[in-house]
């Protein structure tokens, strides 16, 4: 399935950088109400989650040459991963061996500066406006033999600051806050100015952040950005090259860049493969892949558990599992109706019913923008993450949606919701299956509809064709900046359609905070507003399991990490 992407993070490092994540386990618990039957364990009852597992070698240890075989949830049509068609997991998973990426991530959220593309960069204030100089390497070129300058950042803040909507940017987050982007002392220097302080800069052209530099050339108009990177990766920067596309076989094929300025890849080349979910442990015990991405699938964390050779890497991370309501539906557009859905969807069931037979804690999750293992998580749902159908059946009396035999009604019209989940998910089925269950419970009528893989959000989720979608939300450590996308009234990847001014004020004190306590305090306020919003239900911490092959190194269940792509390969 695609997982959409999101990001988080709460840790402050020193002076203007960004606030990042620390993934020590935190004494918080889920507030679930401890009367009701067959109560979730606490988060304190929960194994301990590890923050990486991918295996760690040095280089020197690892074979040279040699093919890694991964798996893809889709083939894409869109390829530009800052494209709004772009931002899912899969084409973001493809694009990262072969575009520049300004930071490295550790297990721990904190950013130091990738080499291969920038030798320095800090912030400052001047004038009482916050500065970013960006120093790039004079090294770094794209695939045409063009160098990386200060005028591909000034292309990507013009294509992605919000000011012209025709540029289907994936989030404006952050370069909305930049008044200029100047040349420096040289090609190789740009000086970013800012109109307000925003302290997650470092999520800017991040690996972690899911923002790579585009370059210019393809991105400098709208028509160049929107089209440039469709069914193509007609440039590239990165250890990696593109070798081939090919929809037929549904393999994308990267091959080893001789051009490349770095460390040499230590791999020959990487093919992903695109499969249904469902098919990838199959393909992985068949040897047909070098490693799965298990996320909730018991079946596959058993096959994965019985193939020879292989091991099961898991860390904790910032995923989450949810349901999204649209309200741009008339049958939803009313707050109080969404929040009667919450109210009817006893998500201990669905929890158990996804994780069943899973090493993984059962633990629900009721904060929109931290994973209960974080920092700063506490509960702010306002009693609308608890299980009660009585109080759902109230509001939806209030809302005007009245009891008609089994189908409530209004104004002739039955309450009939479409929840769209895609083809390939087991946990998808199984979520579609109980919610339609429980919500005929307070007379609510749920049709499902599965969409194929590929169409899963190109043609429903980013298009706006449903009432509930059930998917994923693939976090960074960037907590503020990255959900201001997901969560802003207006603009990014808001699939809710409804926001509130608390929110996006909110998110905002989070992104310019200038210490850990005072972002925190801001996230769960925004997190609050959320929960009125009632527009994404969270249901669980979503599992970082992967099946790899034994001797596969430097790769895995990243946590909060960032893969470098240069260092995977096999040990000797």
């Amino acid at each position: 399935m695609r997982r959409r992407l999101q990001h988080h993070g709460t840790a402050l490092l020193a002076g203007l950088t960004a606030l990042t994540l620390s993934l020590a386990l935190c004494s918080c618990t889920s507030n679930q109400d401890d009367t009701a039957a067959d109560a979730l364990p606490s988060a304190l009852a929960s194994p301990k989650l590890t923050s990486i597992d991918i295996n760690p070698h040095d280089r020197a240890q690892l074979r040279q040459g040699g093919t890694l075989n991964l798996a893809a949830a889709q083939f894409s049509r869109q390829w530009s991963p800052i494209h709004a068609d772009g931002s899912d997991s899969s084409t973001v998973m493809v694009s990262k061996p072969l575009l520049p990426t300004f930071f490295r991530s550790d297990a721990a959220g904190t950013q130091t500066p990738n080499p291969a593309y920038l030798q320095e960069a800090h912030a400052e204030f001047r004038d009482g406006r916050q500065v970013v100089t960006w120093t790039l390497n004079p090294k770094a070129h794209w695939s045409d033999g063009t160098p990386i300058t200060w005028r591909d950042i000034e292309a990507n803040w013009r294509a992605l600051n919000g000011k012209d909507p025709a540029y289907k940017s994936s989030s404006s987050t952050g370069f909305e806050l930049v008044s200029a982007v100047e040349r420096g002392k040289d090609d190789y220097q740009a000086v970013m100015t800012f109109d307000h302080p925003f302290s997650e800069w470092q999520s800017m052209f991040n690996s972690a952040g899911n923002a790579p530099l585009l370059p210019a050339s393809r991105i400098s108009t709208p028509e160049l950005f929107n089209t440039s990177y469709l069914d193509a990766f007609p440039v590239t920067a990165g250890p990696f090259k593109v070798e081939q596309l090919d929809r037929a076989a549904q393999t994308v094929t990267l091959v080893a860049d001789p051009a490349w300025w770095g460390d040499k890849p230590m791999l020959d080349r990487v093919v992903f493969h695109a499969m249904l979910p469902d098919a990838m442990a199959t393909a992985f015990a068949k040897g047909g892949i070098d490693l799965v991405n298990i996320g909730p699938d018991v079946a596959g964390y058993q096959a994965v558990k019985n193939t020879k050779g292989a091991e099961v890497r898991r860390a904790g991370g910032p995923d989450f599992r949810q349901l999204t309501l649209n309200a741009r539906t008339p049958a939803l557009s009313d707050a109080t109706v969404r929040q009667a859905v919450f109210q009817a969807i006893n998500r201990d069931v669905v929890i158990r019913s996804d994780l069943s037979g899973l090493d993984w804690p059962a633990v629900p999750l009721n904060n929109h923008l931290l994973v209960t293992n974080q920092n700063g998580y506490r509960d702010n749902s306002l009693g609308l993450a608890r299980y009660d159908p009585a109080e759902a059946a109230r509001k939806l009396d209030s809302a005007g949606w009245k009891l008609d035999g089994d189908v409530r009604k209004k104004d002739g019209r039955e309450l009939n919701l479409r929840m769209v989940v895609p083809a390939g998910v087991t946990p998808a089925q199984a979520e579609a299956a109980n919610t339609t269950r429980m919500l005929k419970d307070v007379g609510i009528k749920v049709t499902t509809v599965t969409a194929a893989a590929n169409e899963f959000f190109e043609k429903y989720v980013n298009r706006n064709d449903f009432d509930i979608a059930a998917y994923s939300l693939i976090g960074t450590p960037f907590p503020a900046s990255g959900n201001r996308a997901n969560f802003v009234q207006s603009g990014g990847t808001n699939h809710v359609g409804a926001g509130s001014p608390a929110v996006d004020a909110a998110l905002d004190r989070a992104a310019a905070a200038g210490d850990a306590a005072t972002a925190s305090e801001a996230i769960n306020q925004a997190d609050g507003e959320l929960w009125k919003v009632a527009g994404v239900l969270p249901l669980y911490q979503r599992p970082q399991l992967f099946g790899a092959r034994a001797d596969l190194a430097n790769i895995g269940a990243p946590g909060l990490s960032d893969i470098v792509w240069e260092n995977v390969g096999f040990v000797k």
